[in-house]
Formats: C-alpha cells, sequence, structure tokens
C-alpha cells in the first residue's frame, strides 16, 4: 500500500497538521508491468499542489488513518473532506466561492471587509458583518463552521484598536496637537503571511493590513478627538504602534522660532558653555557651583527659557548665523537665528507678546526682533549661510606714528586679501590651515591719542582681530605690519552689522 503525506505549516498553531490520503493498492511483483518504463502507473506528483511537500511511503503493514476533524483550519487553502467539496483553488474576491473561501478560512470581520471587493453601508467589522450574513444565507453550511483562534490574515489585530486608542489618548491628551502621522511596527512574518493570502485570494486593489490598520485607528480616534488631521511630513506629533506588543509611542515635534538678536552685553556667550572642569556631568562641581555651566548666562537661554517656559517645554536648542566671540556685542539689525523648543506641550502662544516679555527680562543685555514661527529647513539654511559682516573695532598702539601716516596705512588694507593661519586662540577646535579672505572696504579711521578706531567690512571667515595684531605673524598682511611692526592690542570689536540678504 502507497501512502502520500501532505504535510501544512500553519501559523500560531502547531508546527505540522499532517492529512494521510490512502491510494489504491500497488501493483504485485508478478503483474504484467513489473519493471515496464512505459507502464501506465500513477505519477504521484499529480497529487501534490503548489506549496505542499509530499512523500511516497512503501509498506506492507496496515496503516492506522490519521483522523482529521472536520473544523481543522488552513489558512489559505480548502480541500476535500468527509464529502464536503471545497476547492483548492477558490476563486478570488469578490466572486461567492472566493468570500465563501476566506470565510471557512476564519477571516474575521475586518479582514472579510477589506479583502471582499463588495461595497458595503458600513466599514470595518460591520460591513464584514453584513458580508457574512449575505453569504451564510446564499450557503447553510457556512453556518455550522467555528471560528478559529485567531485571524489567519491578522491574527485578530484590529480587535485592539480600541485598546491602542485608549493609550494614545492618555499619552496625548494634555498635548497641544493639530496633526498627527502614524507609523505601525508589524511582525515581518504576520506581514508576509497576510500578503500571500490576500494576493491569492482577495479582490483586486484590496487594502494591505499595515495602511488598513492605521486607517481603523485613525477612524477610532477621530470619534474622541476633533479637530486633527492625519498627515505624512510635518506632523505635531508623530504615533509609533507596535502590533506585537501594542506599545504605543509618542514623540512631540519640536517647534521653530526664527528671529534677530543683538547682544548688547559683552561676556555673555552664544550658547550654553558647559564647565571646563566638569563638562557639565554628575550635576556640576565646586568650581561651577553644581550648575554646570562656565557662565550662568547665554543668548540662548536669555531668549529660549522664556519660550520654553511658555510652550511648557523640556529644553531648547540654538541654531544661529554664525557667532560672535564671548567679548563681541553684536549690534545693527542682528544676528539671524532659530530657536528649536523640544517635546512642547503647548503649540501657540502670542510670538508679540513673549518677544516683549523677553526684551524685558535681558534689557540691556539681549534683546530680540523680528521673532516668527519657523522650520527645521530653515535651521539648515541659517546655518549654511555664509555673509559678509561689518565691524568697528578699537585697538591700542605703544607709540603712535604720524595720524596721517596710521590712517592711509589703514585704509590702505581696504580690498587687500589676506592669508590667515589657524589662529592660537580656536587652533584646539579648528582645523590647522591657512583661509584666503578679502577685506572688501575699509572706513572712518580715527586716531585718538594713542588709540585707533575704524570700520571695515569682511568677507565671512575673516579673523578681525588677528587682522589688527597679526597673531605673531599668522595673517598676512595685518595693521600691525603696515604700520611697521608696531605691537596692537584689541581694546573691544562689535558686529555692526551682517548682510544675511
Amino acid at each position: 500500500m502507497t501512502l502520500l503525506s501532505l504535510n501544512r505549516r500553519r501559523y500560531g498553531s502547531p508546527p505540522f497538521q499532517r492529512l494521510v490520503i490512502f491510494m489504491p493498492d500497488k501493483p504485485k511483483p508478478n503483474d504484467s508491468n513489473q519493471g515496464d518504463p512505459d507502464s501506465d502507473e500513477d505519477d504521484w506528483s499529480t497529487y501534490a499542489s503548489a506549496g505542499y511537500a509530499y512523500s511516497v511511503v512503501d509498506t506492507d503493514e496496515t496503516v492506522e488513518t490519521v483522523e482529521s476533524s472536520k473544523d481543522e483550519w488552513f489558512d489559505g487553502d480548502d480541500f476535500e473532506f468527509q464529502g464536503s467539496v471545497i476547492n483548492w483553488d477558490a476563486p478570488p474576491c469578490p466572486a461567492p466561492l472566493g468570500i465563501e473561501h476566506l470565510i471557512r478560512i476564519g477571516s474575521c470581520d475586518h479582514c472579510l471587509q477589506r479583502l471582499a471587493g463588495r461595497r458595503t453601508a458600513a466599514r470595518g467589522a460591520a460591513g464584514g458583518a453584513l458580508i457574512r450574513s449575505e453569504a451564510r444565507a446564499r450557503n447553510l453550511d457556512l453556518e455550522s463552521l467555528e471560528k478559529p483562534d485567531l485571524c489567519p490574515l491578522c491574527e485578530d489585530l484590529f480587535d485592539d484598536v480600541e485598546n491602542i486608542v485608549i493609550r494614545i489618548i492618555d499619552q496625548t491628551g494634555d498635548v497641544e496637537h493639530s496633526s498627527i502621522q502614524f507609523g505601525i511596527h508589524l511582525p515581518k512574518d504576520l506581514v508576509e503571511e497576510e500578503d500571500r493570502i490576500r494576493t491569492r485570494h482577495g479582490s483586486p486593489g484590496s487594502q494591505p493590513m499595515k495602511p488598513a490598520f492605521v486607517n481603523a485607528i485613525q477612524d477610532a480616534l477621530l470619534t474622541s478627538v476633533n479637530e486633527v488631521q492625519f498627515v505624512k511630513e510635518k506632523p505635531d506629533l508623530m504615533i509609533l504602534v507596535d502590533g506585537l506588543t501594542l506599545r504605543v509611542s509618542v514623540d512631540v515635534r519640536p517647534v521653530f522660532l526664527f528671529g534677530r538678536y543683538l547682544k548688547l552685553e559683552r561676556g555673555i556667550p552664544q550658547t550654553r558653555w558647559p564647565c571646563r572642569a566638569c563638562r557639565g556631568r554628575g550635576g556640576g562641581c565646586e568650581s561651577c557651583s553644581g550648575t554646570g555651566l562656565q557662565y550662568l548666562d547665554s543668548v540662548q537661554d536669555l531668549i529660549g527659557e522664556p519660550l520654553r517656559i511658555a510652550l511648557d517645554a523640556e529644553d531648547t536648542s540654538f541654531h544661529g548665523m554664525g557667532r560672535e566671540d564671548i567679548d563681541v556685542r553684536c549690534l545693527g539689525r542682528g544676528r539671524p537665528f532659530v530657536m528649536e523648543i523640544k517635546r512642547p506641550q503647548r503649540r501657540s502662544i502670542d510670538l508679540e507678546e513673549i518677544q516683549k516679555a523677553i526684551n524685558l527680562s535681558a534689557k540691556d543685555r539681549v534683546e530680540i526682533n523680528s521673532l516668527r514661527w519657523s522650520d527645521r529647513p530653515e535651521v539648515r539654511r541659517v546655518k549654511e549661510t555664509r555673509s559678509e559682516k561689518s565691524y568697528s573695532i578699537r585697538f591700542r598702539v605703544e607709540e603712535m606714528p604720524e595720524e596721517d601716516f596710521v590712517i592711509k596705512s589703514i585704509l590702505g588694507l581696504s580690498g587687500v586679501k589676506l592669508a590667515q593661519e589657524t589662529p592660537k586662540r580656536v587652533s584646539h577646535r579648528r582645523a590647522a590651515k591657512t583661509r584666503h579672505r578679502t577685506v572688501n572696504s575699509v572706513s572712518d579711521v580715527i586716531v585718538d591719542g594713542n588709540e585707533v578706531q575704524f570700520t571695515l567690512q569682511c568677507e565671512a571667515g575673516t579673523y578681525v582681530k588677528e587682522l589688527i595684531h597679526s597673531d605673531e605673524g599668522r595673517t598676512v598682511p595685518s595693521v600691525r605690519s603696515v604700520l611697521g611692526d608696531l605691537e596692537c592690542e584689541v581694546l573691544w570689536l562689535d558686529v555692526q552689522e551682517i548682510h544675511s540678504e
């Protein structure tokens, strides 16, 4: 006797289920077709369907029949069993037999509705229930089918939509937002199995599980939350749902504000300056009195802290169009910047009022203007923009030459191209190389005793202090060199204008 064994793996059930089919007795050795290569003996491969493994076993012993329950479920293909004919190759939906096939393999109402390709008065599970009711009216045998433990397409994931929505609301209820972007993480094997069944038995154009699951969450969320949009870019909230653990992660996206700042007081760094001793780690040290900062105030915090409090945010990040030294003022229209406000609980404030509040709290130290809403692309634009700048600088000379000579020599630097090696004061954080920068213009040279003051406009990236004292010959030419190698001491430097437009 010959035995054909068909094995089929089913997701979420014991590794293999076996269906044993008995075939006619094999011819005895004394039959006329013994050893005949042209005999009419059955080709056993014709009994195997695509996707099934089969094996031919010869035995002279009686083989005990392995009974299969009528209610055994297979997640992609049907079979003939106990006189009930179920086609192996059911037509795809929306054919009635295709819908029956989805019901027989245990599809839930959600998956039945999205794969059936039928228009229904309701969506989701309600629509699937109507399709199931119509199919049962056509074929009463469907009434006796028992539902499997899990839907073979989604593993009953759609039943957890309400639970997920509750978790989303719990985490976002106090966060002001008007737009959401969803991300769904699903097990790879589940997605692949669903795709296999859907492409073979679902209607053409039926919706894959992942976008269908996202839509189900969005529809359920809209019943509880009003005035929210679901977008694919620039959301207020990014929500990631883990389909395996049902964990919900909410990422509150930052808000950005563009403006210009004037630094009116020297000795204030542009951004937070960590303590040199402890680097701001471990809650600070004695050197910084536990603050973790070398300087208590910065332009970043003088502007950003009122914004952080107003928007109930976690922190700020400052993005400026370049920076000035800590002992340099920034005047004129101010330096462009973008302030990034991280994880804000609020996303709307009166910008005019907050600008006034910042200028009042930082009076005579920092002042801002032109405050407006911005976005992340502008951060890149601001940081990458290289703009010319106008400066006023004052320096002292121990032995002042004739006034006319000083004025003529300094004005002669207008239009020259400088060769500047990396200054010693920034050599620990800048690459050692020679930079070529142009002094576009020099004007308003004033000699006052042993001090000189003048205005100049330079190419972006010019080291202006080194232009004066030469940094031990690292900048050529320099004011020191044109004055006859006289030692020059910079007293102060102001940025008068940033020509960014």
